[in-house]
């Protein structure tokens, strides 16, 4: 097991990141991508706000899971910003996993704060990969959790804002080629940065794929398409090709050489008519999480309070427990029943229900 590394630890990853090639040369995001990036309107980004749901399945046509994706309008800290959830569930050769991300976004795609989480479950064996960033005094804070098996390998990163121009995560993605394909056109070099697997900073680029027809259903549509490809600085690079209807809804996506591919089944104007609830795992949602914590600490305060006014509830049960501990009574719900029928005297008799 590896605890957190110390803080020069922590400052070398982050330059390994940073230089990201044998030169020790800056990786950074194309000029394009960065204008891409600042000339985002947020009515365009009012067009982004619906969710995608599509299945998962084999080269043989089985299904093997879900893939859904939700985006709102939130505030976060008091900031007004983008909040996504995209949650990927199935399984592989007939072993569960599952791909989380839960992000809250700037207007620009900046990251405020993202959650990821991955993991397989194998028969005797699972892997468990949580990652969490958050912007924090002019840096991006990263923490990683990784668990294989028994073992716990955790990891922090932080790197200066500054550097991070054009990055682009997991939870961004989504909505930059939402953006791309709403806008019917794509200027080229557009590279952005991104993380790898070890947290260092690698690029991303895309790049647009044009148009082409596909089977949604019973009906053949016209999409755009759109290649995404991650490069790393040890492994070869991952690319997606992503295909999506003109109003942004993602219709395919196939990461290339994987014989899985994401496909919506019906089309959003079809869906409507017969929405499926996507069932919602709100531990793992952030804004979720914290209104359960809002909310909790909400009914302490309020039950604290009227416990405060009637100080006769505590005696009342300090005296019911030590005379049943005393008595020991087999059946406790009679004894109850016993010990408190005569606080029914104080009251007013009820009504009688019976007709006269």
């Amino acid at each position: 097991m590896m605890e957190a590394p110390l803080e020069d630890e922590t400052h070398a990853g982050a330059l390994a990141g940073i230089e990201g090639s044998d030169h020790g040369e800056v990786l950074k995001a194309s000029e394009e991508a960065i204008a891409f990036m600042s000339s985002i309107d947020p009515a365009e980004l009012q067009k982004c706000v619906f969710p995608d749901s599509l299945v998962t399945v084999s080269e043989g046509g089985r299904e093997l899971g879900k893939f859904n994706v939700t985006v709102e309008f939130a505030r976060r800290v008091q900031q007004p910003c983008l909040l996504l959830h995209a949650q990927s569930q199935g399984a592989i050769d007939d072993s569960p996993c599952g791909t989380t991300v839960t992000a809250y976004l700037t207007t620009e795609l900046e990251v405020l704060e993202e959650d990821y989480h991955e993991y397989v479950k194998l028969e005797g064996h699972s892997l468990d990969k949580r990652c969490h960033m958050v912007q924090r005094d002019g840096q991006m804070v990263i923490d990683k959790v990784t668990t294989v098996g028994e073992e716990v390998t955790k990891e922090s990163f932080s790197y200066p804002m500054s550097v991070l121009r054009g990055l682009v995560t997991e939870g961004a993605n989504v909505l930059l080629m939402r953006l791309i394909v709403l806008r019917k056109k794509m200027p080229e070099h557009m590279t952005f940065i991104s993380f790898d697997q070890g947290l260092q900073i690698i690029q991303t680029t895309f790049r647009e794929l044009g148009l082409m027809q596909l089977e949604v259903g019973d009906e053949t549509v016209e999409v755009f398409g759109v290649e995404r490809t991650v490069h790393s600085v040890e492994d070869s690079p991952s690319t997606w090709q992503c295909y999506f209807l003109a109003d942004g809804h993602l219709a395919s996506r196939v990461q290339v050489g994987s014989p899985v591919t994401m496909r919506l089944l019906q089309l959003p104007s079809q869906l409507e008519k017969g929405f499926e609830k996507i069932p919602l795992v709100w531990e793992e949602d952030m804004q979720m999480r914290s209104k359960f914590l809002d909310r909790k600490e909400e009914l302490k305060a309020d039950h604290a309070s009227y416990l405060r006014q009637h100080p006769e509830i505590r005696a009342l049960i300090s005296d019911f427990l030590q005379f049943l501990l005393l008595r020991k009574p087999d059946d406790v719900f009679q004894f109850a029943r016993d010990y408190f029928l005569p606080f029914a005297s104080r009251h007013p008799p009820e009504p009688s229900l019976k007709a006269p």
